[in-house]
């Protein structure tokens, strides 16, 4: 995969700070129990698809929000400093950066997000990146961002021709307007059945060949390619902190099809990048670079 051309991609969605707790054991309604380790790390499902693609080898442009706060300047240096550009990220005056507040436990994640300065990631604040987004190869989008704002988006880039992956998380409604206009829409199992209610998987990946992927942990990524569905398996580790997993696949994906690879090859090659990131601590700090994720595939 090495020497292939490196692709432009905006990445439009939100930016924070994670507050990480880790604890053996996840309290109940009403518990307290005794953590072990705090962390605060930069996160935000947009941040994180950046950063990752960034650390792939993309030449990314972030379009968020943060606040004029610590957080916010603590969020901008670490874009820098992970070769994410910032000329679209502007602070918020009088509004707090976004923060999650993430408990890790039992082998998973659970997660409160405070949306904070991403609710300033508005239509408007889209439609003033147009120039940037009709010179990128792909843009990737989510939903800790307004509703309105992705409606924008999905309409700007079907009319500019530029590819969108959707990654409809955190979970609810997308319009029918939205998954025709996007070119990939990326949903885990619960996300999938929100998108598509009372429809068998199978017949909604059919209904969407090479554009519905939806993602099963573990197990892998499912698809339908036009004549028959497909499973592309993923790859067995000991995670550590699955946090940033889901964002690293899409960032890969993303990555993979804006430079040119195949359709199962970017699959694959996103399914390994999550694998990787689950091995290390914070939704960016297990992150694969390129060669870490092209020396595990060659295995």
């Amino acid at each position: 995969m090495s020497g292939l051309r490196k692709p432009k991609i905006a990445v439009i969605g939100s930016s924070s700070m994670d507050l990480v707790v880790t604890s053996k054991k996840r309290p109940q309604a009403g518990e307290t129990v005794l953590g072990e380790m705090f962390e605060t790390v930069p996160g935000g499902k947009g941040a994180n698809q950046a950063v990752a693609a960034a650390k792939l080898g993309a030449d990314v442009y972030m379009i968020g929000c943060v606040g004029d706060d610590p957080y916010g300047e603590q969020i901008l240096d670490n874009f820098k400093r992970k070769g994410v550009h910032t000329d679209y990220v502007e602070p918020v005056t009088h509004q707090k950066s976004g923060t999650a507040h993430i408990i890790l436990a039992e082998g998973d994640n659970s997660i409160v997000v405070v949306k904070g300065a991403n609710d300033f990631v508005t239509p408007a604040y889209v439609k003033k990146t147009q120039s940037l987004l009709a010179e990128c190869d792909l843009v990737m989008i989510q939903q800790e961002i307004p509703e309105e704002t992705v409606e924008e988006a999905a309409a700007i880039c079907k009319q500019l021709g530029v590819p969108l992956l959707l990654n409809p998380a955190p979970a609810r409604k997308v319009s029918g307007t939205i998954v025709d206009q996007v070119a990939y829409l990326t949903p885990n199992e619960h996300e999938a059945a929100l998108l598509f209610p009372g429809v068998d998987p199978k017949e909604a990946l059919k209904k969407y060949p090479n554009k519905l992927f939806i993602t099963e942990g573990a197990a892998g990524v499912r698809y339908f390619d036009g004549t028959k569905e497909v499973l592309v398996p993923s790859f067995p580790v000991k995670a550590v902190d699955t946090t940033g997993a889901g964002d690293t696949f899409n960032a890969a994906f993303g990555t993979a099809m804006a430079e040119g690879q195949g359709m199962k090859e970017s699959l694959r090659f996103a399914n390994r990048a999550a694998s990787l990131s689950v091995t290390g601590f914070g939704a960016q700090g297990g992150m694969p670079t390129r060669q870490e994720v092209e020396e595990e595939m060659r295995k």
